[in-house]
C-alpha cells in the first residue's frame, strides 16, 4: 500500500497534490511555453512582415507622426511637411510641386510614393537603420528617428530653364554632367502639384481622380518612363559604331552610299528629308550636318547588327535596370534585324525607342570622349542635423567607344549646329555640338512627329569636358514648324545657357 504524506492526499514528499494536479499544472506550463514561442515567432520572426502589412494603421500612424526628411535643390528644400490636427498629425508639402515633381515625385497619406520619395522613403521618414543613434534608451523605447535629407545633383537654373522652354507642350528633358553622371535637370510637361492629394481626405481623393482621367497624363514622367523613337538623333551612335569599326575611316571622305538608297531586299527607296542629301558619295559629315537618311541608314548595313547593338548598349539601349535611383524604362535597340530594319534601325526609326535619358547619357558620353558615366539623381543622403549618411560618388557606366572616335563625333555635331540643321542651339561664347531629330510614328506616319535635340556644350576656349550635355524632346505641340531644329533645339540651348552661367 502506497505511503501517503500527513494529508493523506498525495505521494510521500508531495503533500496535497494529487496526480490530477500534477497534470493539471504540467498543461499550464506546457501552455506558458507556447505563448512563449508564439509570442516570439510573432515579435521576433514576423515581425518586419507585420510591421510593413497594409493592414497595420499604427504603421502608417507612425509615418506621419513626425515631419518628413526634405529634398533639397542646392541649398534650399522644395519639400516640406505641414501639420494636418488629424490622426496622421504631418502630410507632405512642396514649394514648387510642378517644376519638380518628375523628380521628387510624391508622398501621400492615401496613394503611396514615387521617384524620390519612393526609393529614399525610409530615410525620409527616419526609419532607415543608418539614422539610428547609440543611446540605449532609444532602441528600448523604440523612439523613431528623425527623417534625414536627400540632397539632388539638380542644377535650379536649368531645372527652371527645361520647365520655362517646355511651357505648355508635352514633352520632356533631361541634362547631365558628363564627366559625373550628375542629372542636371529633369523635367516632363504637362506636370502635376504632388501635394494636391498628399493627404486623405475628400479634396485629396477629387485630386488624384482628376489627374487619373487627364489624358494629358501629367503624371507621366516622360523623361525617364517614356520611350520616343529618337529620329535623327540617334545618327550619333550610327557615326561613333561606323567609325569605331573602320567602316568609315575619314569623316570627309565619300562613304560609297548610293542614291538613291534602296532598302536592301525591298524595292523601297529610303527617302531624305531635303534636296543636299539626294545625290551619292557623300561624305560622312556632310550627311551628319544635312541628317541624309540614305548615308546613314547605308553605313548602319555595312557596320552590322552586331556593332551597332554593341555600341548602342554601350550608350544605355536595352539595359532594363537603370536606376538613377529611380529606375528608368528600357530604351531599345534591336538585336535581330533583316538588312532592311537595321537601316531603318540606324537612323532612329523601326522598333528603335529611347528615354531623354538614354540620349542625354549619348550626348554626355561623346562628351566625355567616349565614357560614358552612371547618371545619378542623388548627391548625398543625410541626418537631419546635416551630418552625411552616404555620399555618391562618379562612377563609369560603359567605355562606349575611343577617345579618337568621340572626337571626330563631337566634331561632326559642332558642325550640326554650325552649318547645319541646329543653328539654333548657338550661344555666343561657346562651342556647342548637337544633333536634330524628327521622328515619324503612328500608323502610315501620320501621327504629328516628335521633335528631338540632343547637344552638348563647353565655354569656348575650355579644354576641359564640357559640363552640360542634353536631350529635348517636344512629344506634341501646336507649332507649325514640327521638327528638332525649330522646337527643341531652342529649349536645349536655354538650359546649357543656364549651366554655363549666361
Amino acid at each position: 500500500m502506497a505511503r501517503t504524506g500527513p494529508g493523506g492526499n498525495g505521494p510521500q514528499g508531495l503533500p496535497g497534490i494529487s496526480v490530477t494536479g500534477r497534470r493539471a499544472g504540467t498543461f499550464c506550463l506546457l501552455l506558458v511555453a507556447a505563448l512563449c514561442a508564439q509570442a516570439t515567432r510573432v515579435q521576433v520572426f514576423q515581425a518586419r512582415d507585420l510591421g510593413r502589412n497594409s493592414a497595420n494603421q499604427r504603421l502608417t500612424i507612425e509615418r506621419y507622426a513626425q515631419p518628413r526628411g526634405d529634398i533639397v535643390v542646392g541649398t534650399e528644400p522644395v519639400t516640406g511637411s505641414e501639420p494636418t490636427g488629424g490622426r496622421y498629425a504631418y502630410k507632405r508639402s512642396y514649394s514648387d510641386g510642378p517644376t519638380y515633381a518628375a523628380v521628387t515625385g510624391f508622398a501621400s497619406q492615401a496613394y503611396g510614393t514615387t521617384q524620390l520619395e519612393g526609393t529614399e522613403d525610409e530615410l525620409l521618414t527616419g526609419t532607415d537603420g543608418r539614422l539610428a543613434g547609440w543611446s540605449v534608451w532609444d532602441a528600448v523605447a523604440r523612439r523613431q528617428n528623425p527623417g534625414g535629407d536627400v540632397y539632388t545633383t539638380l542644377d535650379r537654373a536649368a531645372q527652371e530653364a527645361a520647365m520655362s522652354g517646355l511651357g505648355s507642350q508635352k514633352g520632356a528633358v533631361a541634362a547631365i554632367e558628363p564627366a559625373t553622371g550628375r542629372i542636371l535637370a529633369l523635367a516632363s510637361t504637362p506636370s502635376y502639384d504632388p501635394g494636391a492629394f498628399a493627404g486623405h481626405g475628400a479634396a485629396d481623393q477629387e485630386a488624384w481622380n482628376r489627374l487619373q482621367a487627364d489624358a494629358d497624363e501629367p503624371m507621366l514622367n516622360r523623361a525617364l518612363r517614356q520611350t520616343y523613337p529618337p529620329g535623327s538623333t540617334f545618327k550619333v551612335v550610327t557615326a561613333a559604331a561606323a567609325l569605331a569599326g573602320g567602316v568609315v575611316t575619314d569623316p570627309d571622305a565619300p562613304t560609297g552610299a548610293p542614291f538613291p538608297y534602296v532598302l536592301p531586299g525591298t524595292t523601297t527607296p529610303l527617302v531624305n528629308d531635303t534636296p543636299s542629301c539626294d545625290r551619292a558619295g557623300l561624305s560622312l559629315a556632310a550627311a551628319m550636318t544635312a541628317s541624309c537618311n540614305s548615308v546613314l541608314g547605308y553605313l548602319g548595313v555595312r557596320t552590322g547588327s552586331d556593332r551597332m547593338a554593341e555600341t548602342a548598349g554601350n550608350f544605355g539601349f536595352n539595359d532594363a535596370k537603370l536606376d538613377v535611383p529611380v529606375r528608368a524604362a528600357r530604351s531599345n535597340f534591336d538585336t535581330r534585324t533583316d538588312d532592311s530594319q537595321l537601316a531603318l534601325s540606324s537612323i532612329g526609326q523601326f522598333d528603335t525607342a529611347a528615354t531623354p535619358l538614354v540620349m542625354a547619357m549619348v550626348a554626355a558620353g561623346i562628351a566625355n570622349d567616349g565614357t560614358v558615366m552612371r547618371p545619378q539623381l542623388v548627391d548625398r543622403l543625410t541626418r537631419s542635423d546635416g551630418t552625411t549618411v552616404q555620399l555618391m560618388k562618379p562612377s563609369v557606366y560603359r567605355r562606349a567607344t575611343t577617345p579618337a572616335v568621340a572626337g571626330q563625333v563631337r566634331k561632326l555635331m559642332t558642325d550640326v549646329v554650325e552649318n547645319g540643321t541646329g543653328g539654333n542651339a548657338r550661344i555666343a561664347g561657346a562651342v556647342v555640338g548637337g544633333k536634330t531629330g524628327t521622328a515619324q510614328h503612328g500608323v502610315g506616319n501620320s501621327g504629328t512627329p516628335y521633335a528631338w535635340f540632343i547637344s552638348w556644350a563647353a565655354r569656348a576656349g575650355s579644354a576641359a569636358v564640357p559640363p552640360v550635355a542634353v536631350a529635348v524632346v517636344v512629344a506634341d505641340s501646336d507649332a507649325t514648324d514640327v521638327t528638332g531644329g525649330a522646337l527643341a533645339a531652342p529649349i536645349a540651348r536655354s538650359v546649357m545657357r543656364a549651366v554655363l552661367g549666361g
